[in-house]
């Protein structure tokens, strides 16, 4: 297969993907190719679905600036398997929780599960608008796959729902500034459960019930408290360097 090709446009699109398929496209997305990227008739894209890889087509044709017609030519790139990966993480205010959601998104989680803790401060989600930011981040860092977003839902509920063989990272920012690596080293392949707090941290009764949990790590960010939205970049880094997708196989 030939190696991800970032200069042209990707776009996401529901449809099922077949060679020589006629993709008609949203006026968003005509709006977007033809007056933002001034993309014209017979100019090639890519085009995915989270189902079945990515695929080369072209523009076969535009109706006044109103629809696009696209026609798929092959497969470029196979379909991959949703990265097992779930982030735990209390909503925010709009501008942070986009930035929480594309940064998240980028760095490989595969499933976005809002949560409501005692001291969650915004308390209501658009899922559909959670949706389209991680559209948007596949779109543009090459990702085939689009995360799944989880209705909100209480922390305790959270926890009790989560998969038996999962290994819960916890960042607690109460602990004494220690490096995580070597606990992280330890972990036991399988699904990743991060659960990052809300902005005013957790409740004495939460962290108790969190540490109670099974296949439970506590670790700590470092010296400096971290907004949520960082915490979650910074956390995902540690975990893909450690004993995700950036560690050695062997």
């Amino acid at each position: 297969m030939p190696r991800l090709n970032l200069k042209k446009p990707r776009l996401f699109v529901e449809d099922d993907l077949h060679r020589d398929k006629n993709i008609e496209l949203n006026r968003n997305q005509t709006h977007y190719l033809l007056n933002v990227l001034r993309r014209k008739v017979s100019d090639d894209i890519f085009v995915f679905n989270g189902r079945d890889g990515e695929w080369s087509a072209y523009i076969e044709s535009e109706q006044y600036n109103q629809r696009i017609l696209l026609r798929l030519l092959q497969q470029i790139r196979s379909q991959l398997v949703l990265s097992d990966l779930t982030l735990f993480f209390a909503p925010l205010k709009e501008a942070r929780l986009q930035y929480l959601i594309q940064k998240s998104v980028e760095m490989g989680t595969g499933i976005l599960q809002p949560i409501l803790t005692e001291y969650t401060k915004v308390r209501k989600i658009n899922r559909n608008k959670i949706q389209r930011y991680a559209i948007e981040a596949a779109e543009q860092c090459g990702l085939l796959t689009i995360p799944m977003v989880d209705n909100l839902i209480k922390l305790t509920d959270a926890l009790s729902g989560r998969r038996f063989e999962s290994t819960l990272i916890f960042c607690d920012e109460t602990l004494n500034n220690k490096n995580p690596i070597p606990l992280l080293k330890h972990v036991i392949s399988g699904p990743i459960d991060l659960l990052i707090g809300p902005e005013g941290g957790f409740s004495k009764v939460e962290r108790e019930l969190i540490r109670s949990q099974h296949h439970t790590i506590a670790i700590s960010l470092g010296p400096r408290i971290l907004r949520a939205d960082t915490a979650s970049v910074a956390a995902l880094a540690i975990i893909q360097a450690t004993i995700g997708d950036w560690s050695d196989p062997q």
